[in-house]
């Protein structure tokens, strides 16, 4: 038996814990700051509050103030933060815990530079800890936080430099309905899952729209929807490429979460909202308290990418999906589709 401790309770940290328990293992959640009432209640209920499943009966429940004890005789760390929760995460975890101790982190996103630079979290957590030399290890999607609590047949990607951690690391959680492939093509796999979100935020535009155009909410056009996925898998695939993703794999498992974040979860919401024809300040009133990475890595790789262009390094015409969702987000503009900016021409 290991002993895995978790920091950060929200939706995917806790549930990425589960299957581990399957295995036996046991596991630690420690709340940040901002999970006070999420811990509390799972100590009192046995349930989670926000993912509104029941977790494992062997889960051990600490406040951040706990970390400590939590930590005594763990094997591996799990960073289960969301994006806004990085610098945190950094300052006041990665800079104290021992180096050697391997760490896996459900954090999907990334960051830009001045010179329009995009950074995995990876990456950036090595460079914000201080450069100690951290084990760090990543998860890739698809999965929902709440079908894995569910048992859900699900596939994911552990990423990381060092390809027998990340064996021993799979060991850990892998079971029959956790099924783990492997990779150490890192930018690849976080760039992949973290641009998903931006694009699910414009395939789920046609959502929207579909519902404008019936006046009937739960109205579905396929076409469209199918178009832009289309569409978003063409510029995932650029800016994978761009930022030098070795394995073809990597593209694939971008596109299988885009596929689930497209029917499901928080960024559904906001682009089914932005469809109907409701600003991005009021679509974002409605949704308050809900938290939303798409907005973030949409808005950081698109302005990335508008300084590549700028530059010369890369062409507008190629990514015209994303500078849109910037444009709605960003510029306040209305939704107008550029559909004539996705026809092609191959001539063999």
């Amino acid at each position: 038996m290991s002993v895995i401790t978790i920091v950060g309770a929200g939706m995917m940290g806790s549930a990425i814990g589960i299957p581990a328990t399957h295995n036996g293992h046991e596991v630690r959640m420690v709340g940040t700051p901002l999970d006070r009432e999420i811990i509390e209640h799972a100590r009192k209920t046995g349930n989670h509050l926000t993912m509104k499943r029941k977790l494992p009966a062997s889960y051990k429940y600490y406040q951040f103030e706990e970390m400590d004890e939590a930590l005594q005789g763990a094997e591996l760390l799990v960073g289960g933060v969301s994006s806004f929760g990085v610098d945190w995460f950094c300052e006041n975890v990665l800079k104290v815990v021992d180096p050697q101790l391997p760490i896996l982190t459900v954090t999907k996103g990334m960051m830009d530079d001045e010179e329009g630079n995009l950074i995995v979290y990876p990456d950036l957590f090595e460079e914000k800890s201080g450069n100690r030399g951290l084990k760090l290890n990543a998860v890739g999607g698809p999965c929902t936080s709440y079908e894995l609590a569910d048992l859900d047949y699900t596939v994911v990607s552990f990423c990381g430099k060092d390809i027998e951690l990340l064996r021993w690391i799979r060991s850990l959680f892998e079971t029959d309905f956790y099924n783990v492939s492997i990779s150490t093509d890192v930018v690849g796999v976080e760039a992949a899952v973290a641009m998903k979100n931006a694009y699910a935020l414009g395939v789920t535009l046609a959502v929207g729209m579909s519902e404008k155009r019936s006046g009937v909410i739960g109205t579905q056009h396929y076409n469209s929807q199918a178009a832009l996925f289309g569409q978003a898998s063409k510029e995932m695939q650029r800016v994978l490429t761009f930022l030098g993703a070795k394995d073809p794999d990597s593209f694939l498992l971008g596109v299988g979460d885009l596929y689930v974040t497209v029917f499901g979860g928080r960024t559904r919401k906001i682009g089914t909202l932005l469809g109907r024809g409701i600003s991005y300040e009021e679509a974002m009133a409605q949704l308050q308290g809900i938290t939303l990475e798409s907005t973030v890595i949409a808005t950081r790789s698109a302005r990335a990418i508008k300084k590549k262009i700028a530059a010369g390094e890369l062409k507008a015409e190629d990514f015209p999906l994303l500078m849109h969702v910037y444009d709605i987000i960003v510029e306040n503009k209305p939704v107008d589709i550029p559909w004539k900016a996705f026809e092609t021409e191959f001539v063999g």
